[in-house]
């Protein structure tokens, strides 16, 4: 595959499935900043979800970045396969470029509890919500060639655990994986950072969750993607570069 001639920086973000969601979000704001775009996506988990997939998003979403003056490449992805983070970067990078930024929005988020959560599904959360984001950071490690400084890892994290157990539990994981990043890839000059975007109604929110969220938010609102990605790019940013090794909350002031 050829290489795109782009003088743009690479942003990967993982978890890009559905133009509703905050992945799509991250995407097309970082994408307007100045940002080509690789993505992955995983079909398979939406179908299985109640919210089913979105017949299209990835095109839509291809082509709502492309608008912003994007090169962009898609790529679908199960990441409870060991092999699956190197691929997705050897793909990005021989279409566009090496990578600068690397946000993680993917996730595996079944509900269950203590009682009820079976093995196999805690496994699967764990493979994909804490080991494939270690070896997605592995690879952008050993992959990273920009100038000392301009590296940036951003996770997604949830400090929801009650009747949520493996993901909530693995998303802890996570958070220790990424802020270990912001010290063992400091001599590369990268930052790594974890944000809490509390509730956000990317299509799981029953009318109940929805009313409670927003009566338990100080500022009376659920939140938005756009309101997680404004965060993101101001961290991938050179002006975002002093934030390192910290577990942010943008969430309205639920959690206060």
């Amino acid at each position: 595959m050829s290489v795109e001639q782009s003088a743009r920086p690479v942003a990967l973000i993982t978890g890009v499935g559905r133009t509703v969601g905050i992945g799509a979000g991250i995407a097309t704001r970082l994408a307007a900043s100045g940002w080509d775009i690789g993505f992955t996506y995983w079909t398979a988990y939406d179908e299985r979800m109640t919210w089913g997939a979105e017949e299209g998003a990835v095109e839509a979403i291809r082509k709502a970045l492309a608008a912003e003056g994007a090169a962009v490449v898609a790529v679908e992805a199960d990441l409870v396969e060991t092999e699956a983070p190197a691929r997705v970067f050897d793909e990005v990078e021989s279409r566009l470029a090496n990578v600068t930024a690397l946000v993680m929005c993917h996730c595996e988020s079944v509900d269950s509890g203590l009682l009820d959560t079976t093995v196999a599904s805690f496994d699967r959360h764990f493979a994909v919500n804490a080991r494939a984001s270690w070896l997605l950071i592995r690879e952008f490690g050993r992959r990273f060639r920009g100038a000392p400084g301009s590296g940036r890892i951003v996770a997604l994290t949830s400090d929801h655990v009650v009747g949520n157990l493996p993901y909530g539990a693995s998303k802890g994981a996570l958070d220790r994986i990424t802020l270990a990043a912001a010290r063992e890839l400091g001599h590369l000059g990268v930052t790594a950072n974890v944000i809490n975007p509390g509730p956000v109604d990317t299509g799981w929110m029953s009318g109940e969750v929805r009313d409670a969220c927003v009566e338990h938010t100080p500022l009376g609102r659920l939140g938005t993607p756009r309101d997680t990605a404004d965060l993101v790019e101001f961290l991938c940013s050179p002006r975002g570069q002093w934030i390192n090794g910290q577990l942010l909350k943008s969430d309205g002031g639920i959690s206060a």
